[in-house]
């Protein structure tokens, strides 16, 4: 997955939800901080603490954190179903703390997706009038909005299910509902709160699978939670780690396992196994001009686990080559059997 542009769509800035104080009683510095003493009052709960992040264009960003770090209050703070207490959030560069109601109602009609944990479908629609119903309000005449319905039906898999209503449903099929009614509007950001929580593990994985092929179609720009360490790895461009409402760290996932920025991101990821984490070209050493060469490369991308049996099975140097088919390096049995049976704990990788 890469993102198409470093430009951001989502921009945050000294972002802060406290819950129990109203926005006019807060102090602000000029840094856009909130004084700390307002944690300590009675009855407070800052939900977000001095956030700052961005996310580019066709990025897929994952936000992960305990229960009560404060994940699923950013996210709605980020698509203003939660007014922030301070901070500034711009999207596509405009400010959405200072959009009128009507112009809020007109983002997230044409530019948002939205899809959470509970799928909120309408018991008593089918699959294609539950898909159809944020185009109906839209004004889109029938037939225009039955045919974007059906799109977006084979889009996620569930052709012939169109006339089924949700009860009819597997908990899979109620969430692809739920995507395909969220993609219907064609957003160009999504934010996803735990969409595949609630689902048992073989479901999920087809899941996550499923969501991968439409970012691949779509390159949506994405704003992911989930509290699962390895959907994390499987989805994300990025990862953000929350804390008490702070970002402890945001980066690659072969950054934040690799070189966690604080002791807790290193205690959150301590038993994360780094061969789903490390690409070939992070383990890759140069090649000596003299060394013979296994037939097969692989490529700089591929992950660790993907490719550990074929370059252990390997008695020569195994070649790395990048898209354009060049070699850059090469992968040795020793380095990988070091990387695999090391303690993780006692290595961190230097940038």
């Amino acid at each position: 997955m890469t993102t198409e542009s470093s430009q951001p769509v989502i921009s945050c800035r000294a972002l802060y939800k406290i819950f129990g104080i109203n926005a006019d009683q807060v102090q602000i510095d000029d840094q856009g901080r909130i004084d700390p003493s307002y944690r300590d009052r009675r009855g407070v709960v800052t939900a977000v603490d001095n956030v700052s992040l961005d996310v580019s264009r066709g990025e897929l960003l994952v936000v992960m954190g305990l229960s009560g770090s404060g994940k699923s209050t950013l996210v709605r703070c980020l698509s203003r179903l939660v007014d922030a207490t301070s901070g500034t959030i711009e999207i596509e560069g405009q400010d959405l703390r200072a959009m009128s109601e009507k112009d809020l109602i007109e983002l997230r009609r044409n530019k948002m997706g939205m899809v959470f944990q509970h799928f909120a479908l309408l018991p008593h629609r089918t699959v294609l009038e539950n898909i159809a119903f944020p185009l109906q309000m839209r004004g889109i005449k029938r037939t225009d909005y039955v045919d974007r319905a059906e799109e977006m039906i084979k889009l996620v898999g569930l052709d012939g299910r169109e006339n089924s209503f949700p009860r009819e449903l597997s908990g899979g099929q109620q969430q692809r509902v739920g995507i395909a009614r969220s993609l219907a509007v064609e957003p160009d950001i999504w934010f996803l709160d735990e969409p595949f929580s609630a689902l048992d593990p073989l479901i999920r994985k087809e899941m996550q699978d499923e969501f991968l092929r439409l970012q691949s179609l779509l390159k949506k720009t994405i704003v992911f939670i989930t509290h699962d360490f390895d959907e994390a790895l499987k989805l994300a461009d990025r990862i953000a780690i929350m804390y008490h409402g702070n970002v402890e760290q945001v980066g690659t996932p072969e950054e934040i396992v690799l070189n966690p920025a604080t002791d807790y991101v290193e205690k959150f990821t301590s038993d994360v196994p780094r061969e789903k984490v490390l690409t070939a070209e992070s383990v890759m050493d140069e090649r000596d001009g003299q060394e013979d060469l296994a037939s097969k490369p692989v490529l700089v991308s591929d992950i660790v686990e993907a490719i550990a049996e074929y370059v252990l099975g390997q008695d020569l140097a195994v070649p790395v080559v990048n898209n354009q088919d060049q070699m850059i390096g090469v992968l040795h049995q020793e380095k990988l059997l070091q990387i695999l049976f090391h303690n993780q704990s006692e290595t961190r990788i230097d940038s």
